[in-house]
């Protein structure tokens, strides 16, 4: 099992990992639209969901992976009456790669965002 850590995405706020790569699998924790500095990223869906890719991209990197690796991802959103607007970001964003996906309402997520994604790839 290796740790993936990077600079590129914010730190971790309790006691687990940006991600963990076994047996070609990576598991990332859940990114939430903070900058690598700690900042929040602005205050409408848009800008928190680009965010939180940003912060996907650089865990997967840290990994050598992409998000042309990934299998599966959940989305946890505050409001689904954001979900369009979300969405339009996550289309973009993966382009034609289209990865299995959950998304969950919840009632609350860490620093009061909007938005949460966590995947899953494959490493060949």
């Amino acid at each position: 099992m290796k740790i993936i850590d990077t600079a590129a995405a914010p730190k971790a706020i309790g006691p687990y990992a940006q991600a963990v790569l076994i047996d070609g699998w990576l598991f990332s924790s859940g990114q939430i639209p903070l900058t690598a500095d700690g900042q929040l990223a602005g205050p409408d869906i848009e800008a928190q969901t680009e965010q939180v890719f940003d912060n996907l991209e650089a865990v997967l990197a840290a990994a050598g992976a992409s998000l042309a690796q990934v299998v599966k991802s959940t989305v946890f959103v505050k409001d689904l009456e954001d979900f369009a607007r979300l969405n339009s970001v996550y289309a973009r964003r993966f382009g034609t790669h289209t990865p299995a996906r959950s998304t969950v309402e919840v009632a609350r997520l860490p620093r009061d965002v909007k938005v949460e994604i966590e995947v899953v790839a494959r490493l060949a």
